[in-house]
């Protein structure tokens, strides 16, 4: 197990290469968590050091200190991971660790506190640390494609939480199915089918939807 590391102001601000007057600072600001107090003492960790890092990398990408304040704010009180993955990893999706900084670089400019707290609600985003967690590397490149095809963030994701109840209804739909003819222990075998059944409905729905625009543009 990695032992941790304790630092005092004057190396904390060195290894974070800012001046000890900004740190004190950043911490009125309470952009980073407060000291582990010892008499007079303020003892940081780690997870400062991280907090200082991200907060240069976000800087950098011309966030301003009060936005990056609110996203602070944001992450410190946002859902833990335990609670974004349950009692486990997702079976066949992939879960992202992201620091907030690569996090603002896919969606730059609407990586807002509101937007933050959408994903996190809807369950896509947890935190962990000075991490940050997205449940499906597929929801995430696709939501990061359609920001950059000009969809703003906060409709995709009032999109997802729309195709979230769609898609409870139609894992019912076919559990509710198979329930009817076979064993509770089938249903892991059989999702395939089901995944196959819905992609297909979908671009067969999408075929009839383009055509419908193309024969009919102004929708009359």
């Amino acid at each position: 197990m990695t032992e941790k590391r304790e630092y005092r102001m004057e190396e904390l601000a060195r290894l974070a290469g800012i001046t000890v007057r900004t740190l004190r600072f950043y911490r009125e600001r309470k952009l980073i968590p407060p000291p582990r107090r010892e008499g007079r003492i303020a003892w940081y960790d780690d997870h400062h050091l991280a907090r200082l890092r991200t907060i240069a990398a976000l800087l950098e990408r011309g966030h301003t200190l009060s936005g990056i304040a609110e996203l602070a704010d944001a992450f410190d009180h946002g859902r833990d991971v335990g609670d974004l993955l349950g009692y486990g990893e997702p079976t066949e999706e992939t879960p992202v660790r992201l620091t907030p900084e690569e996090l603002a670089a896919r969606f730059e400019g609407q990586d807002t506190p509101e937007n933050l707290a959408a994903a996190m609600e809807l369950g896509y985003l947890g935190v962990d640390g000075d991490a940050v967690v997205h449940i499906s590397r597929r929801l995430l490149d696709a939501s990061t494609a359609l920001v950059r095809e000009g969809v703003p963030l906060a409709e995709v994701l009032h999109a997802g939480s729309r195709v979230r109840a769609h898609a409870d209804a139609l894992a019912d739909l076919f559990a509710d199915l198979v329930l009817r003819h076979a064993a509770e222990e089938q249903l892991p075998r059989l999702r395939p089918l089901a995944r196959s059944v819905v992609e297909a409905e979908l671009s067969l729905a999408l075929d009839r939807r383009l055509r419908k625009h193309v024969d009919d543009p102004d929708g009359s």
